[in-house]
């Protein structure tokens, strides 16, 4: 144990903090003078450290995804009078990884992998009780906060590609599918519609967490959908991001498609869709504000220090408009 755990520890005796929010629990009594005297504890320190020291709060009983957002959304708000910063979902999983873990594996091809179909993924378990939610201290707090406000989503389109850029370093590359080269007519738009995911910048302006589903050709609602596999299940329950490019809200949303065989292609109306387990991981990088970026880059660099040339898959190049 190094001398900050070891403060961290001793100032944690002194002001009686609990590592977890435990109902009637009873706390041992402390000999505050006996630990005070192995370690000069300064007003200065006491406040420097408690930034530093994590506060937890336990599960209280057994959370399915379907009532997930609505547990968490109580939660911070409870959790909110514990810290002394302003405590977001976005924070509190950040401190706690594990969860971003396990709703990527309720993703229906991962499951189907290990032989377990899932007709509804609301009803899966996404935490238990007991489980314990450790919240930030503020110095990490402020960090998470700061490495959220430095992320960019970005798209190569003609790549298909997502990239989770934090400080100008991809984090993540996920395979993404794009829009197709096509003009049609949706009724959802009442007109006809350039299917092209659009190229340019802009930010995340809308995070649906209960999206409605509803096909843009038929404008009919549906809540089922047919998997690679010919089965069918309900839609799964992913949040969306809308973002606006270039100042317009264009319709290419980033959400999930339950359908991965289509991922490497041209295939949308001119949305980007991932993989489910994918867009769990987007939604937690990408909050209201966070950059996005739909590029149209045909040169990239391979492995050995060359370059590819990407297919120009919306003849951009050919008309000369890059």
């Amino acid at each position: 144990m190094n001398l900050l755990h070891k403060q961290l520890l001793i100032l944690w005796l002194i002001l009686n903090i609990s590592p977890v929010a435990c109902e009637n629990e009873e706390e041992a009594p402390v000999d505050k003078s006996m630990v005070s005297q192995s370690v000069n504890i300064t007003p200065e320190l006491i406040e420097e450290i408690k930034k530093q020291i994590p506060r937890a709060v336990v599960v209280p009983h057994n959370i399915k995804v379907g009532s997930y957002f609505s547990f968490m959304d109580s939660m911070v708000s409870r959790a909110d009078n514990m810290v002394d910063y302003r405590l977001t979902e976005y924070l509190l999983v950040h401190a706690n990884p594990w969860i971003i873990d396990t709703l990527r594996s309720f993703d229906y091809y991962e499951r189907k992998r290990r032989g377990e179909f899932v007709y509804d993924q609301r009803e899966l378990l996404i935490l238990r009780q007991g489980d314990t939610l450790w919240l930030p201290g503020k110095n990490k707090a402020l960090a998470l906060e700061n490495r959220l406000k430095c992320t960019v989503i970005d798209v190569n389109i003609p790549e298909f590609k997502l990239r989770i850029m934090v400080n100008d370093t991809a984090i993540y590359t996920l395979p993404v599918r794009v829009g197709r080269h096509e003009i049609k007519y949706l009724k959802t738009a009442g007109r006809e519609v350039d299917l092209r995911t659009p190229v340019g910048e802009g930010k995340v302006v809308r995070v649906e967490r209960d999206p409605w589903f509803v096909n843009p050709v038929s404008g009919k609602h549906y809540t089922r959908t047919r998997r690679d596999d010919g089965l069918y299940t309900l839609m799964p329950p992913i949040p969306w991001l809308e973002p606006m490019i270039n100042g317009v809200c264009q319709g290419a949303l980033i959400h999930p498609t339950t359908n991965p065989m289509t991922l490497g292609k041209a295939y949308s109306n001119g949305c980007v869709g991932m993989a489910e387990g994918d867009a769990w991981i987007v939604y937690y990088y990408a909050p209201l504000g966070t950059k996005v970026r739909f590029r149209y880059d045909l040169e990239i660099p391979d492995e050995q220090g060359g370059f590819i040339h990407l297919e120009d898959i919306y003849s951009l190049e050919e008309k000369g408009e890059i």
